[in-house]
């Protein structure tokens, strides 16, 4: 339908509470709202000379169709339309992803360990403490129980720089013990470091009791040096776990959330006071978005009714339109009532205030970050004399392995950052042993051909998007073999080149389908933003290649099986995801899988018995 026709239709529609459901050419799902009067709500997008901003533009560009089911009241919209996004989570609303991962506190296992914050864990040995949802919690507590223990935060390793050099600043003021003078034994140094760890784990609880005791017991051992370690300590916990002052009534649970804006962006902070202390701070920038309003109004059931803890009080800088329903569903979800104002005076309204503090910061850290990316790509289309910056940048790589398989890894760089949303992975149809040459080739000419078919049928997003830089991780054998596959596509003007490395597997230069090689080390920039795209790729294509090999493994395994071939090997793989768990299957489980029944399944189980029997 054109926009006039869904224009008109939306005029019929009555003046109703409701939902409604737009839909692209393909059928599918792309935007979810709501609204107390479903004719003039969704007229609004179709109506020509309404102003919007740049996603909703987005989006009413590829509205082909809409639905709507009316409901008996706004706050019955509400519920449905949370619901109704959590299931389909169409492209145009709102997506809640912060720059948060799981944070964990690291302890090393070793004579002398050390305690820090980290937002991986790594195979190496350590203990973990986590995973917190909220880095922001996870560093407070890092950070406190150092300071409570007056732990090291330095490079130096123990014991070898014992006694190397002057004691740090820390420890100058009292922040740190001074491992590094000598003076502390290592017995004391590990006390120290368990006493950290109890902190993070359970409290203040028993701590102060523990080192009173110690303290004492180490005076009467005329042990002075330790037993003022262990004042210190404890004056630092009391210090540390008063330092915070409470704020709100030391009872109450409280977010605190507010909107900032820029012409292009919005961000959402929510500070969250528990216990009267702030106990974490999320933001949620979004792109593409100027109305305040509107994000605000998408953002909190969004937010409260997506499995999100909800607290008594939740204060904010404007109330939503919706905000008597929002009240009623909050309400029900917590099973008791919530507060939803916004404060005018008082401590509440400096907190919204402070709220809205953290929001402009994060977008002008945003603008400040997108200015770097975006000068990165001016300085790339200067060293390869492109017409303008690269904003969709595509690299690839084959890897292989020894029986001849080959695939290959396409990143995605999109304004400057890796878009893994569009990476793509391709196995080798046509190429049969190794050729890196050949799978390149093949490669790229599927890319070009999944282009023109997707373009043809009016997509505009993923392979339907045109690169405007292809780079190929090798050299000139590389560039030309992709150049020739590209030859008479609808992609063979795009600037091609290869990325080189030098014995060290270390990047070089870039080089073009001639041979000539353009130096970029001597570019900082531009040499490191080239440098992490290749290392990207070939960290994308080996994890692919790997993993098909661990697959291949499996498989192998499985069809040592009598009565199992590849194809009943791969729907086992399906059904069950790994041997181990067909292994520990049931013939009533293994029937389940598709072209098994209740008789293979019982001689697999008993093929698998026989082999964990030697018989």
């Amino acid at each position: 339908m054109t926009k006039a026709e869904l224009y008109q239709k939306a005029c019929m529609l009555p003046l109703l509470p409701g939902v409604y459901i737009i839909r692209d050419k393909a059928d599918e799902i792309i935007y979810i709202g709501k609204a107390k009067r479903l004719r003039i709500r969704v007229s609004q997008y179709f109506r020509e000379g309404v102003p919007h901003d740049n996603k909703v533009s987005q989006m009413i560009a590829h509205a082909f169709s809409f639905d709507v089911i009316v409901c008996q009241s706004e706050f019955e919209a509400l519920v449905l339309e949370a619901s109704q996004i959590k299931a389909h989570t169409p492209k145009y609303n709102i997506l809640l992803k912060d720059d948060k991962g799981y944070s964990y506190i690291k302890i090393t296992r070793e004579a002398w360990p050390r305690l820090s914050f980290t937002l991986q864990k790594d195979d190496d040995g350590a203990e973990y403490i986590g995973p917190y949802t909220s880095s922001f919690a996870a560093r407070e507590m890092a950070e406190s129980a150092m300071d409570a223990f007056l732990l090291p935060r330095c490079s130096r390793r123990f014991p070898q720089d014992i006694g190397k050099g002057r004691p740090c600043l820390n420890a100058h003021i009292g922040k740190c013990m001074g491992v590094c003078s000598g003076k502390i034994r290592c017995e004391d140094y590990n006390q120290a470091v368990k006493g950290a760890v109890h902190l993070i784990r359970y409290g203040k609880k028993d701590i102060l009791k523990t080192l009173t005791r110690r303290m004492e017991e180490a005076s009467e051992r005329l042990e002075f040096e330790t037993a003022a370690l262990l004042r210190d300590q404890i004056a630092a916990i009391t210090k540390v776990t008063e330092g915070q002052k409470v704020v709100v009534d030391e009872n109450l649970e409280m977010d605190v959330v507010a909107l900032a804006g820029t012409p292009d962006s919005v961000c959402a902070a929510v500070l969250r006071y528990r216990r009267g202390r702030l106990t974490d701070k999320r933001e949620f920038v979004f792109h593409d978005r100027s109305d305040l309003d509107g994000v605000r109004e998408e953002f909190l059931p969004r937010y409260y009714l997506d499995d999100e803890e909800i607290p008594k009080i939740i204060a904010v800088d404007a109330l939503p339109a919706d905000a008597d329903a929002l009240r009623q569903a909050l309400s029900e979800k917590r099973g008791s009532e919530v507060q939803l104002y916004e404060p005018q005076r008082g401590d509440k309204a400096r907190l919204v205030e402070m709220a809205h503090t953290n929001a402009v910061e994060r977008l002008a850290r945003e603008r400040g970050r997108a200015a770097r990316e975006q000068k990165l790509l001016d300085e790339l289309a200067q060293v390869l004399g492109l017409p303008a910056a690269p904003q969709r940048i595509e690299s690839y790589d084959i890897s292989n392995w020894g029986d001849g398989t080959s695939v290959c890894g396409m990143v995605v760089f999109r304004d400057g950052k890796p878009s893994k949303a569009d990476y793509r992975r391709f196995k080798m149809r046509t190429v049969a042993g190794t050729d890196d040459y050949a799978s390149l080739a093949e490669t790229v000419s599927r890319r070009a051909g999944e282009y023109q078919t997707r373009t043809a049928a009016g997509e505009t997003t993923g392979f339907a998007e045109k690169p405007d830089l292809l780079l190929m991780d090798g050299g000139r054998g590389q560039v030309n073999a992709a150049k020739e596959a590209l030859a008479g596509t609808a992609l063979a003007d795009v600037p091609l080149y290869g990325m080189v490395k030098d014995n060290h597997h270390r990047t070089r230069a870039i080089v073009d389908g001639e041979g000539r090689e353009i130096a970029i080390n001597m570019n900082r920039g531009t040499f490191t933003f080239i440098t992490n795209i290749q290392d990207e790729t070939h960290r994308f294509a080996n994890a692919y290649r790997k993993q098909q090999m661990r697959q291949k493994s499996y498989s192998s395994t499985l069809v040592q099986i009598p009565g199992v071939g590849p194809k009943l090997a791969k729907a086992l793989m399906t059904q069950f995801g790994s041997v181990g768990a067909v292994r520990a299957a049931q013939p009533e489980a293994l029937a389940q899988t598709p072209g098994v029944g209740d008789k293979l399944a019982a001689e697999i189980y008993a093929w698998f018995r026989r082999e964990e029997t030697g018989a």
